[in-house]
This record gives structure tokens, sequence and C-alpha cells, in this order.
């Protein structure tokens, strides 16, 4: 049977990749990578010389029976994006459920836990974690008003991705009293972790130097 592994990379710190993901990358045919670019350098840093193929949220259909029919030919694939877990907030979902819709018991789908910003965020944040809501990133334009609705509307503890170019955008449209932690460059030199309400974090946020990417927990 054919063996696809969804496989967490770290998402800043080499050093959090686990054992078995190196013993995974070491053993399959063929890596499929959101960046071809980025996993090499991880690649190269661990000395494991491997095959590589680029899929990302602009790939086509044709891309996907490529590697439907590897995987039909036995073949033992993994799956990784340039950070973190494969399939949250990341393309790597779509793949998976055409896998599953065209193999379906011809393949193991493997998870290879690890790294997630959202729930190291979370882990820190002080808040209830019982129950969580994960949104991913914030809609660029359509749809804003209606996604920072429900974060103001959640009953349980949001946490949700924002990028350096839009985190001051985004904290302007959350509420102001909101109890948030907001973190930067996760498990990077620069690691930053901001708590306070909104227009705390707001205001330390414009007086420092706006790097990275950046987790947001807002508390209930």
């Amino acid at each position: 049977m054919s063996k696809l592994y969804v496989l967490a990379t770290p998402i800043g710190n080499l050093k959090d990749i686990s054992q078995r993901a190196l013993e995974v990358l070491q053993e399959v045919d063929l890596i499929l990578c959101e960046d071809t670019r980025h996993t090499r350098k991880l690649l190269f840093h661990f000395k494991l010389n491997k095959q590589t193929l680029s899929y990302h949220q602009h790939s086509k259909l044709q891309k996907i029976n490529y590697i439907i029919d590897l995987l039909k030919n036995n073949k033992k694939l993994a799956l990784v994006s340039d950070a973190g877990t494969p399939g949250i907030s990341d393309p790597g979902n779509l793949l998976i459920e055409k896998i599953i819709e065209k193999l379906k018991d011809k393949v193991e789908v493997i998870p290879v836990p690890g790294s997630c910003a959202a729930i190291a965020a979370l882990s820190v944040s002080g808040f209830s974690t019982d129950k969580f809501v994960f949104l991913g990133f914030p809609p660029i334009k359509n749809k804003r008003k209606k996604f920072f609705e429900e974060v103001a509307s959640a009953k349980h503890t949001v946490v949700f991705y924002e990028s350096v170019h839009r985190i001051l955008k985004t904290l302007e449209e959350l509420p102001l009293k909101s109890e948030i932690v907001v973190c930067r460059e996760l498990t990077k030199k620069f690691e930053t972790i901001y708590r306070g309400t909104t227009e705390q974090v707001l205001k330390q946020l414009q007086n420092d130097e706006i790097k990275g990417e950046f987790v947001v927990v807002v508390g209930k």
C-alpha cells in the first residue's frame, strides 16, 4: 500500500523537528513542498539528499493527478509546508481530499505531528483553551467585516494568523477593550509576545519594529 506522510516542519527553530520526522524524510521517495527552495534549506541543514516537487495553492489539477499516479505506483511521499503543519490554513488539505477521494483504501495518509503556530500561541496565551475557534487568515478585502463580527461574537477563545503588512489594520478592526495576545516570530530569534487589551497591544506595535508573521489570540 502506498503512503502519504503529512509531516510538520519547524515554524522557526530547526531544533523543533522531531526524530521521527527526520526518519520519514529520509525514507520517502519524494517530498511535496509548498516552496522547494525553502524545503531544500531544511533538507540541507539535516544533510538529507532527497528529491522534491512543488505543490502549492496555485498548482493545477494536472499536478494533483501526477501525485495520485505516483501513489498508485506504491511510492512513499511526504507532504510538507514552508513551516508548521500542512493543511492548517494551507493548501495541503485539498490535495489530501483528492487523494482520499481517488484512492480510498489504497493509500495510508499518516500524520507526523509537530509544530503549529496556532497551538504554540494558544499554549502561552493564558486564555481558556478547552474550546477554541481557529479562523486562519482574515480576508484581505471582501468579507472582512463579517470576519471580525465572528471574532467579536465568538463564545470561545479565537486564534488567527496575520501578515506583517496587515497586522496594524487588523488590530484596529478588533474591539479596543478585548484582551488579546499577539505572538510575533514564534520560536525565532526575535520572538515577541504582546499582552493586554487590543488598544494597549496596538500602541506597543506602533512603537515597535513590525517584522515577521503574527498569531493573534482573542480571549473570552
